[in-house]
């Protein structure tokens, strides 16, 4: 598999890109690591990895969205974004995660990775807007791989869209970075009504075929206005897919991303362990991007790194999930960022202002989390790379008490499923289904 899986990179991907990406994102991006290890035992805090959502804005109107994307629009300034860029360059970061709203619609995104050459972006897209034109600039500054979202086959693709003809202008735009020999990869939040149809040797294998060099299974969270829980996935479920992607390092010639586990399959959460933070389109910079609270602000009067190394509410964010579970908080224990927000004054970092309900009516459902069932990883060169590269960083180490774990499975009510709504999912797809036939 290892050979056949250079043999891709050898030969499938343009030679410059390559090298690129092997220098900024792999050589610098370990340093980076390395001196975010290095800081923490000085006592000192810089996220070595950096989420941001540059723009609110989107074309869809995607299920479970938590962005205000059909509000006024707000996104970070050319400036602001290469100030960031720049000060987080200075503690030593090389790669940052490019989210929106959809980023494309940014009309100076494609500047922001011209003017900063010397790190790497990865940008979550839906690729609506990846044009020949756009794919041959990005192929040009030869520091950005494009991560599109592929949420189903066609029927529950457009559904979870939010309308007809999105998964064939998804795959357009896919076809498009592919001719253009990008770097790309696709990413899939999986949920109830794409499990099956994407979690399969056969979707990966039509991915290697069709070019792609990496993808990325996330388990769907429900959050937001409008969190769609029935969505959400069983323990069960979760597990089937922590199953698979281990599975398939071990076996396809892709690389596999997975960012809720350490070499040994224990849950973690990268906000929680500091290995990343979010910026939001407003400037707030948030434990991460379904978490829509903030305390501080990229246009605060003060150096990034003094505000990152000084945020009380980032720290006790990071130290109070830490103390609670090793999995996704926003899931598992809302109460607790009410409780944070409250304490520290928090804001409200969205336009609709109605975080502190939508906390309250989450319904506490197990995350990556598995006690008990953890899937260690069974290719040696993942087991090594997140051994030192991405771990825990001693977080759980120094806080984590089981004692003060709740169990959503154990805690839900007599009777009461996380799995339910399955069936009114699978009415939807009927409904879907006959009205494609009809």
């Amino acid at each position: 598999m290892y050979l056949r899986l250079a043999s891709r990179f050898l030969f499938e991907t343009d030679k410059r890109l390559l090298a690129k990406a092997v220098w900024t994102l792999g050589v610098k991006g370990l340093l980076s690591v390395h001196k975010h290890k290095r800081r923490l035992k000085r006592g000192e805090f810089f996220p070595p990895f950096l989420y941001m959502s540059v723009i609110n804005s989107c074309n869809l109107r995607c299920q479970g969205c938590w962005v205000d994307v059909s509000a006024k629009q707000h996104k970070i300034e050319l400036d602001a974004a290469n100030e960031t860029i720049r000060q987080a360059k200075a503690m030593g970061n090389s790669f940052f995660g490019i989210l929106g709203g959809e980023p494309f619609m940014h009309k100076d995104l494609l500047e922001i990775f011209e003017q900063n050459r010397d790190v790497y972006f990865q940008v979550f897209t839906n690729g609506h807007f990846i044009t020949d034109d756009v794919a041959s600039r990005l192929k040009e500054c030869g520091n950005v791989t494009p991560l599109i979202s592929v949420e189903g086959t066609e029927i529950i693709s457009d559904e979870r869209r939010g309308r007809g003809g999105v998964y064939n202008q998804t795959m357009k735009g896919l076809e498009t970075a592919l001719k253009h020999n990008l770097l790309v990869g696709v990413c899939t939040s999986v949920c109830k009504t794409n499990i099956d149809d994407l979690v399969n040797d056969a979707w990966v294998d039509r991915l290697i075929e069709m070019g792609v060099m990496y993808c990325w299974f996330h388990i769907y969270r429900p959050v937001g206005p409008e969190p769609n829980p029935q969505l959400a996935l069983s323990s069960e479920e979760q597990k089937r897919v922590r199953q698979f992607v281990v599975d398939t390092r071990a076996t396809k010639p892709i690389i596999v991303i997975d960012a809720y586990h350490d070499d040994a399959g224990n849950a973690l959460c990268p906000a929680a362990t500091g290995f990343t933070h979010h910026i939001g389109p407003k400037g707030d910079i948030e434990p991460c991007p379904v978490i829509q609270l903030a305390t501080e602000s990229i246009h605060d009067d003060r150096p990034l790194a003094e505000t990152f190394n000084n945020s009380a509410f980032l720290k006790d964010f990071r130290e109070l999930t830490a103390q609670h579970t090793r999995g996704c908080v926003i899931m598992e224990r809302p109460d607790l960022l009410v409780e944070l927000a409250e304490k520290h004054g928090a804001r409200d970092t969205t336009i609709r202002n109605e975080v502190m309900r939508e906390l309250d009516h989450v319904t506490p459902r197990r995350s990556q989390f598995q006690p008990g069932d953890e899937i260690p990883e069974r290719s040696f060169v993942y087991r090594w790379a997140k051994k030192y590269a991405f771990n825990d960083f001693g977080t759980y180490t120094r806080h984590f008490d089981v004692s003060n774990y709740r169990d959503p499975d154990k805690d839900a009510p007599a009777g009461a499923s996380h799995s339910a709504g399955a069936d009114n999912v699978k009415v939807v797809q009927l409904q879907v289904n006959r009205t494609d036939e009809s």
